[in-house]
């Protein structure tokens, strides 16, 4: 695919998401997709909509949100960078570009994504973190929860985990990984009461991480009993799992897409 002439566009976009409603477009609300929508217009007029990976919710953040577009102008992938760059707030940035097959739909070709929720094991606030961690004021027992975690792994039926706003009729998801773990916060030093559950998964239902993450820390603090996480995958009903965890602290980590080969190298390495 030659540089020079008008081409599909792969962007990876991060976000601190503490003052968007989310990804999606939303009737007099700031949300992520009409912010980079308004950016790329700004570059490229007759631009296609983003097409963004993953939807996220309001308040969460990404490091590596993937979103494609197809552009009328021959610009190379540093050009579509620093360019949109220049037209977006400062807690939205393109952190990478390549150049991609017109129409390209990278929702439709992610194998894995990985999620990112981290929890402040503090009695007392901390302002440095208040945006990106869900504050817990109390004891967790972390070995219950990672005992419990366990049976999150696998194919299941989800239904439990899910929103009640998610209509979908298949339900069914695969989790590869679940790990809690100490977390130093891109090196902020709070190894030692940050903890942050990583959930990777092929696709997840609305609000799936964020349920599966409240369950967890209902189960570690003793409001519902181990073996939860198994009743609620087999009764298939929300009353069955634990509460939502708030947004804030969860991050869209990164997706691993099946690229085609017409996919170039992206802008910065």
């Amino acid at each position: 695919m030659s540089e020079i002439e008008p081409q599909g566009v792969l962007l990876q976009v991060a976000y601190d998401g503490t003052h968007f409603r989310g990804w999606a477009t939303q009737k007099n609300e700031r949300t992520i997709e009409d912010t980079l929508k308004g950016a790329i217009a700004a570059v490229d007029a007759r631009a296609s909509a983003p097409r963004g990976t993953s939807r996220t919710d309001a308040g969460v953040h990404a490091e590596a949100q993937m979103v494609a577009f197809d552009a009328s102008l021959p610009l190379p992938p540093r050009g579509w960078v620093l360019a949109i760059n220049q037209h977006l707030p400062d807690d939205v940035c393109v952190r990478a570009a390549r150049l991609a097959p017109r129409g390209y739909a990278p929702r439709f070709s992610a194998k894995t994504k990985r999620y990112r929720y981290r929890l402040l094991l503090d009695r007392i606030r901390d302002p440095l973190v208040m945006h990106r961690a869900w504050r817990i004021g109390f004891a967790l027992d972390i070995e219950k929860m990672r005992r419990e975690a366990a049976a999150i792994v696998g194919t299941h039926d989800f239904a439990a985990f899910r929103s009640a706003h998610d209509e979908r009729r298949e339900t069914t998801r695969t989790v590869t990984r679940v790990a809690i773990e100490p977390d130093d916060m891109h090196g902020l030093h709070h190894g030692h009461r940050i903890l942050s559950i990583v959930v990777e998964g092929n696709a997840f239902l609305h609000n799936m991480v964020r349920i599966l993450v409240g369950t967890l820390v209902d189960i570690g603090r003793g409001q519902l009993p181990e073996g939860t996480i198994v009743r609620a995958l087999e009764g298939r009903e929300r009353r069955l799992a634990g509460a939502t965890a708030p947004g804030h602290g969860l991050t869209l980590e990164s997706i691993e897409l099946l690229l085609p080969n017409e996919v170039g190298e992206p802008w910065p390495q």
